[in-house]
């Protein structure tokens, strides 16, 4: 099985085989290198945004903005009760005015929270599924008459410019994966040609001898596959201590945002896919473009 790929002792007589000393392995261990990054950067990108939209997509805060404090906690224990109420909320809980401070200090600074300054007070809420618009809605009419000071907000809204950042930088590393895909096809085609111009007597004396073009072409994709392997091994060999310090440096920044962006067992078996499929398409190349070239000789 190994033979139709891999060159035997006397194919290798008839097309020698260039090994590290040519250009072709080094050029698919660049090629190969570059897509694991990017390809690593969009599956970590999708990870991280299917995660944090699942983890927000039912939640939302209702607000309640009033300088009485009286009046204020009145509105939060009668919101409490409609949310309670409401078949699609299973939890709240009503955030302490402690813990409001605590969040705006870093923003205000710690004398522009004083007990003097006067907070809202903000109820975390809980859906079922996601915080869709209809029932963002029916809450608002609910909460007009218990509560009019009250204003609901979804999580997942707040982060709508966020999310529209990383669908862009997914897309552009998929864009990125294919154009390094076509630039390998490319180089594959430049280099099966010269093997073939600089092989055209030996091609011709096969013909000669009753070889078909299937055969023929068959020694030069054995060739590009070997190169192809050796420049997959290389850019494997480049790449994983580069990811690895990727994820290690990702996972100091404590932020939830970049911890949501690991891989899953499948996102692990796509990169482990990426060599294979930059072997295979070179193999592919290099048949068709001798292929076609012998078309045009013989």
């Amino acid at each position: 099985m190994l033979g139709s790929f891999f060159p035997t002792r006397h194919d290798r007589r008839l097309i020698p085989q260039a090994r590290l000393t040519g250009p072709m392995p080094w050029v698919m261990a660049v090629m190969l290198f570059l897509t694991l990054l990017a390809t690593a950067a969009a599956l970590a990108l999708g990870s991280a945004a299917r995660q944090v939209n699942a983890d927000l997509a039912g939640r939302a805060t209702v607000q309640i903005v009033n300088a009485d404090s009286e009046a204020r906690q009145k509105q939060a224990l009668a919101a409490e009760a409609v949310l309670r109420s409401d078949r699609a909320v299973t939890g709240i809980r009503q955030v302490s005015e402690a813990e409001v401070r605590a969040l705006l200090t870093p923003w205000l600074g710690s004398g522009a929270t004083s007990r003097d300054i006067p907070l809202p007070a903000l109820i975390d809420v809980d859906f079922r599924t996601a915080a869709g618009p209809a029932a963002l809605a029916r809450l608002r009419e609910a909460l007009k008459t218990a509560a009019p000071d009250a204003r609901i907000d979804a999580h997942g809204q707040w982060l709508k410019p966020v999310f529209g950042l990383i669908a862009t930088l997914r897309w552009l590393a998929i864009a990125l994966v294919a154009l390094l895909a076509l630039a390998t096809t490319a180089s594959v085609m430049l280099s099966a040609r010269s093997s073939f111009a600089a092989h055209s007597e030996t091609i011709d004396i096969m013909h000669l001898l009753g070889s078909t073009h299937q055969q023929i072409a068959r020694l030069f994709q054995r060739r590009i596959a070997l190169d192809a392997a050796m420049g997959a091994l290389l850019g494997c060999l480049l790449a994983v201590p580069v990811l690895w310090m990727l994820a290690r440096a990702a996972s100091q920044l404590d932020s939830g945002l970049v911890s949501a962006g690991s891989f899953a067992a499948i996102d692990w078996l796509l990169l482990a896919c990426v060599p294979i499929a930059g072997i295979a398409l070179a193999v592919f190349t290099a048949r068709v473009t001798v292929l076609g070239a012998l078309r045009k000789k013989l």
